[in-house]
């Protein structure tokens, strides 16, 4: 499984030039996910630790329909239950789904290396906006290296447009992921306190 922290690398530079300004620009609007929710399938999450709540994502089969089905099957499978989100950076992004090195309660030291023993996805980039609230797939350099992990944007990023695969988009739940605890700046986002938020349940609603 390629290395898909290499994707924090990659655009950390473009993220911190722009997320700060982004970050307070957006706050005061769409606080809870203003997009409307297209024909789905949903992916609900249920958040625990610092962000307590529900997350709900409609994911967008029509722009990506190989990486929402593989999604879709972790998802079904329980695969993404109790896993963490391992690199969460202020004004940017929070980043969960390695469904091998990113279970909650174990060894988080490999966390965000891993995927899921299905095959890694071509990519499905597309013209869809990285706006706040949009959700991408993490990869590592080569693009058709994308496989379980996602992140969620809290602020947009233009500098990924057409670079990253769109899944979907947040439709409810935004202030819990506003909530959720961010990584130390001087490891790119990582959490290595041992608490990190978890996704105790994930689900699919059609």
């Amino acid at each position: 499984m390629s290395d898909t922290s290499v994707f924090m690398n990659s655009i950390l530079a473009g993220a911190l030039a722009i997320g700060a300004a982004a970050f307070l620009y957006t706050q005061s609007s769409s606080s809870t996910g203003s997009d409307e929710d297209g024909p789905g399938p949903n992916l609900e999450i249920t958040v625990a630790g610092q962000a307590q709540g529900r997350i709900v994502i409609d994911l967008d089969k029509e722009h990506a329909p190989n990486h929402v089905a593989q999604i879709v099957r972790l998802a079904q499978q329980g695969e993404y239950d109790n896993v963490v989100f391992h690199r969460v950076i202020d004004g940017f992004m929070a980043q969960t789904g390695d469904v091998r090195y990113g279970k909650a309660g174990g060894d988080l030291s490999l966390a965000g290396t891993g995927g899921s023993e299905l095959p890694d996805i071509p990519a499905e980039f597309s013209d869809v906006p990285f706006r706040r609230g949009t959700v991408g797939m993490a990869r590592a350099n080569d693009p058709d290296s994308a496989n379980s992990q996602f992140f969620i944007m809290f602020a947009p990023g233009d500098f990924l447009n057409g670079k990253y695969t769109v899944v979907g988009h947040v439709i409810e739940g935004m202030d819990v992921v506003d909530r959720i605890k961010r990584g130390d700046p001087d490891l790119n986002g990582a959490i290595k306190d041992g608490k990190p938020d978890v996704m105790t349940r994930v689900v699919v609603r059609e």
